[in-house]
């Protein structure tokens, strides 16, 4: 799996969320197809997602980037540390 078009195929169906907080409530209330975090993610915020996955039975994908690369692959001007994929 190309993780970088998979993100960019699913930012053009719009069945994305960007971002630590809003992936949190999502994985709670929905099942992702995919939970991705960047590389260098705090420690605190991956124990969180993974403790959440982990509850429900989802995978957590680590994109092998920075925050960073992981916004402009999104086409945003920001760093994105968490982003969901929906089913």
């Amino acid at each position: 799996m190309d993780l970088t078009r998979e993100i960019q195929t699913a930012l053009k169906e719009n069945r994305v969320i960007i971002g630590y907080r809003e992936s949190i409530d999502f994985i709670k209330s929905n099942k992702p197809k995919l939970i991705i975090v960047a590389k260098n993610i705090p420690d605190d915020m991956r124990k969180e997602i993974e403790h959440n996955a982990k509850i429900f039975g989802l995978e957590v994908i680590v994109f092998e980037g920075s925050s960073k690369e992981l916004g402009v692959i999104c086409g945003k001007p920001f760093p994105v540390s968490t982003l969901v994929i929906k089913g």
